[in-house]
């Protein structure tokens, strides 16, 4: 069983190897996130770790930014590479129109909700060939929407995209997914992470704050202390935190 990365560089490296196993079984449509703070500011250097397990098995590998800006500021700082850099398009310059027959692997890069559109029609585009969303942020329900759009867009689209690799510290705890492996909720104990929960499907929200209290005996009627929604503090603090505790 797959663990608990102990800091960033292991996170990526789990990563490709779960997105390598979900591509070896067929899949597709796939999404990698990394849940830290400020992880969008490192998208370049992370791509550069992420790609290599993909560039050794197709030839023709064609990275996606959000904007031209981003694409520019990538092919600046990277300079010559074997795969291709190029952005989602916009109403003048559609994503379809960037898709070429020897392309055989599409990663987009940090799409957000306002670009759902386009990452959307480039996987239609795509056909059968591999779509990879690294550190998407598709769900925002400000953008999304929560009405008949908003559910149509996530039956048609969203709920199809497989989450091959999930890390998100909170805090004294994290949840955890790396393919083929469930979903994980890992809590600290005594200055270490012990597995408590593995489902199905990702826990959120209700579900979450009862498999926590159940772990920390504070789910019962009898239990002097109600079970308590999980406190929240700074995304930075919960990381340093739990990398701290898993490299003791």
């Amino acid at each position: 069983m797959t663990q608990l990365p102990t800091d960033l560089n292991e996170a990526i490296a789990q990563s490709r190897q779960a997105t390598a196993a979900a591509l070896a079984d067929g899949k597709t449509l796939l999404q990698v996130e990394l849940v830290f703070p400020e992880i969008a500011l490192q998208a370049q250097s992370i791509t550069l770790q992420f790609l290599p397990e993909f560039e050794s098995i197709y030839s023709g590998v064609k990275v996606f930014f959000p904007d031209t800006g981003a694409a520019a500021l990538a092919r600046r700082d990277w300079g010559k590479t074997e795969f291709k850099v190029t952005d989602l398009g916009s109403s003048r310059s559609p994503v379809q129109d960037k898709i070429a027959p020897e392309d055989e692997l599409f990663l987009i890069i940090n799409p957000a909700a306002v670009e759902v559109a386009q990452v959307e029609q480039l996987s239609i585009a795509a056909g059968d060939r591999p779509v990879i969303l690294l550190n998407p942020r598709l769900e925002d329900v400000a953008t999304i929407g929560i009405g008949y759009a908003g559910r149509q867009l996530r039956d048609r689209f969203l709920n199809k995209i497989e989450s091959c690799y999930y890390i998100r510290p909170l805090e004294n705890a994290a949840i955890f997914r790396c393919y083929p492996q469930s979903w994980q909720v890992w809590l600290e104990v005594n200055d270490e992470y012990q597995l408590i929960s593995e489902t199905a499907q990702k826990p959120i929200g209700e579900d979450l704050d009862r498999i926590i209290a159940k772990a920390l005996g504070t789910d019962s009627p009898d239990s002097p202390q109600p079970a308590k929604p999980l406190k929240k503090k700074g995304f930075l603090a919960e990381l340093q935190t739990m990398f701290k505790t898993l490299t003791r």
